[in-house]
């Protein structure tokens, strides 16, 4: 008997290694079929999935170009041979990708309604014919705004239906498949700006192989969770990652253990209560027989600084960078310095640069590294000054994460939801190389560098709309911050208004992917007199924009220009003006946060009589009479003018103008100006004309 039984299992044994292979049906429109690609044959995203998942999975494509989910629809997939056949398939597995067309205006207006329900029954349909059939649903892929209906109905469409799938998801218990994320940021992959290129096929293969395998690459963390980090006191302490699906995951920090599971997406995340500032600690994360240790954390203040050439110009190269460097060691500061790959110079990139700056790779890998004389040096010089002054006088460790790009405008810094969704900004996407919202420089400086990648008009660059939110500010938006500091505007200052539109709606951006109203302060630009015509006008501008945008604040620097360089080297000044900002607004610490600025003006017959706030006494720097004043009439042509100081005002005159109807002050593109107030810092550039 014994001896029969195993004979049995001998000859059994190798039909069990033949055994059927999981039978995996792809129910979807065009981008499942494979249209537009070369060789959907080869490239298909269920082609691409079979090589994914091997042998043991036999994967078919029952995509059909057009197809709606909607039975009412112009193409409903329910009367389609496609979906015959993937019933017939009886698959183990079922992939549904649908609802593109649907956003046809022949079909959602009309139809919607109907859409959840026929939704829940599609999938019914498959889990009847065999019961212990699992079904995902998938997030559609994107909609790029070069779509012909895209402004005219699909964006809002879209954004509907994405919400309603999400929706039959959770009511039917259904596992969702996020298709939109991995390739919303990767416009370059979309040609027609719906169906993607084989490489954006390949994305969706890979994205659905993790979803079947649960394969998220096991345990991983965010790159900015390394030694020496500092993270947010007084909020609460987030631990976050991937691991594979259904793993569970322990936390140990600062004496406390949390626990969690992953779900079907692979993504993971241990909340522990707010803590004050302190450290060192040390984490361990474990998943499985994965340990990530983490050694040397703080708890502190962490502030992010952005911006463009300013921003990055390096504390080495400061005019005070002699006597700071020497004394720089400071294990209380800390920086995430990001460098880029390449840089914005006047240079054409090779073909590695542009493939990696396709991919959203533009930033070398870093870590988090305490201050001392080789890291500082090399670090953002008015970052390193804010972040010093702040950690002398709060006596906290400070955090400074660091991304600025030379060059880089307003617009590549707002995210692309809030762009494409906006009725001015949605054209900033539209032919970028030939698009007046762009500046001129910016467009040129853009083309040079990407001269090599002629063959694809839809090559990647760190200027073009949202590609610095997607690289540089996203990967950041769940690790908790005190605020931000910014200096750019050199790339906008042509185009005073539309940079009066784009940076509240960069702030609002950045507000919205943290979820909280931090403080944002910004430097003023500078002064410089070659080519800036209209940095006047901009500077005024941005002194007024602290009006519109909550809780900011703006440093003065236009009396630290250069005539002939645009980056000046007095970045310590700079530095300490935006400390004192945050110090005072963000720390409630009583310190002078501003110079003089304008709050009213009053004219009497041939005087203008200007008050001023954020001073006790005005002054000027050098003990000469006030410079760079003007005042116009009713003609608004200005002529220079004569100012006395009189305790917080400025009475204005001028033998050319009898009855003034306009005063201004540091309008001149390199400004002599040289008001102060009681404890030496500038006053800002205005014009009694815009209040």
């Amino acid at each position: 008997m014994f001896k029969r039984n195993i004979l049995f299992i001998l000859l059994l044994f190798p039909a069990l290694l033949h055994s059927a292979p999981v039978k995996v049906a792809c129910v979807g429109n065009s981008v499942t079929y494979g249209y537009k690609l070369e060789d959907r044959s080869s490239h298909a995203y269920p082609v691409q999935l079979q090589h994914l998942l091997g042998d043991d999975y036999r994967v078919e494509n029952f995509g059909h170009s057009g197809a709606t989910l909607l039975k009412k629809g112009h193409n409903p997939y329910w009367e389609l041979p496609a979906y015959e056949k993937a019933l017939a398939f009886e698959p183990d597995i079922v992939i549904i990708h649908l609802g593109l067309n649907d956003t046809d205006p022949r079909n959602w207006p009309k139809f919607r309604d109907n859409f959840n329900k026929e939704y829940i029954n599609l999938i019914r349909s498959f889990q009847q014919v065999k019961p212990d059939t699992k079904v995902w649903i998938c997030r559609m892929t994107p909609i790029f705004s070069w779509h012909p209906r895209f402004k005219s109905s699909t964006r809002v469409w879209y954004d509907q239906m994405q919400r309603e799938i999400e929706r039959v998801a959770i009511v039917t218990g259904t596992p969702l498949i996020d298709l939109n994320t991995p390739l919303f940021n990767r416009p370059d992959l979309f040609p027609d700006a719906l169906h993607p290129n084989a490489e954006g096929a390949g994305i969706i293969a890979e994205t659905v192989y993790n979803a079947i395998t649960g394969d998220f690459g096991g345990l991983q963390l965010p790159a900015i969770f390394t030694d020496h980090m500092v993270m947010q006191r007084n909020k609460p302490v987030r631990f976050r990652g991937t691991a594979d699906a259904a793993s569970g995951v322990v936390v140990r920090f600062a004496g406390r253990t949390g626990k969690t599971q992953t779900g079907h997406n692979g993504i993971w995340e241990v909340t522990f209560p707010p803590m004050k500032a302190g450290g060192p600690y040390n984490a361990t994360i474990e998943s499985g027989e994965t340990i990530i240790e983490l050694t040397d954390i703080l708890m502190g203040e962490v502030w992010l600084c952005s911006g463009q050439s300013n921003m990055a110009f390096r504390l080495q190269d400061a005019a005070t960078a002699a006597e700071d460097i020497p004394l720089a060691a400071n294990n209380q500061l800390r920086f995430f310095d990001m460098k880029e790959i390449a840089p914005t110079a006047a240079m054409e990139w090779d073909d590695n640069i542009l493939a990696r700056v396709n991919r959203l790779d533009y930033y070398h890998p870093t870590s988090w590294t305490l201050s001392d004389t080789l890291t500082a040096k090399q670090f953002s010089a008015v970052a390193y000054y804010f972040g010093k002054l702040l950690q002398e006088r709060l006596g906290v460790p400070v955090g400074l994460i660091h991304n600025a790009i030379g060059g880089s405008p307003t617009e590549a810094w707002i995210d692309r939801r809030s762009m494409e969704r906006d009725p001015l900004m949605v054209d900033f996407f539209t032919q970028w190389s030939n698009n007046d919202f762009i500046d001129g420089w910016v467009r040129e400086r853009g083309m040079q560098n990407i001269a090599g990648a002629k063959e694809n008009p839809f090559q990647q660059h760190p200027y073009k709309p949202s590609y610095l939110f997607e690289t540089a500010i996203a990967p950041f938006t769940a690790y908790p911050i005190a605020g931000t500091i910014w200096y750019q505007g050199e790339s906008n200052a042509n185009n005073v208004e539309l940079h009066e539109q784009l940076l509240p709606a960069m702030v609002e951006s950045w507000r919205n992917a943290w979820g909280e109203i931090f403080p944002f302060y910004y430097v003023q630009l500078s002064s410089m007199e070659t080519g800036r015509e209209s940095w006047g006008h901009f500077r005024d501008s941005q002194r007024r924009l602290t009006e519109r945008i909550p809780r900011s604040g703006m440093a003065v620097s236009s009396d630290l220009g250069n005539r002939t360089d645009v980056h000046p080297r007095q970045k310590k000044e700079v530095g300490e003006r935006l400390a004192r900002r945050a110090l005072a607004d963000s720390y409630g610490k009583k310190i002078k946060k501003s110079g003089p600025l304008f709050l009213e003006v009053r004219f009497e017959e041939e005087k203008a009589i200007v008050t001023f706030g954020e001073t006790k006494r005005l002054r000027t720097s050098d003990n000469q009479p006030v410079r760079d004043v003007e005042l116009a009439g009713e003609d608004r042509i200005f002529y220079p003018a004569k100012a006395v100081i009189k305790g917080k005002q400025l009475v204005i005159t001028s033998n050319q103008v009898n009855r003034p109807v306009f005063a201004r002050y540091g309008w001149s593109s390199y400004s002599g100006g040289n008001l102060i107030n009681e404890v030496g810092l500038p006053a800002s550039t205005f014009s009694t004309e815009f209040h």
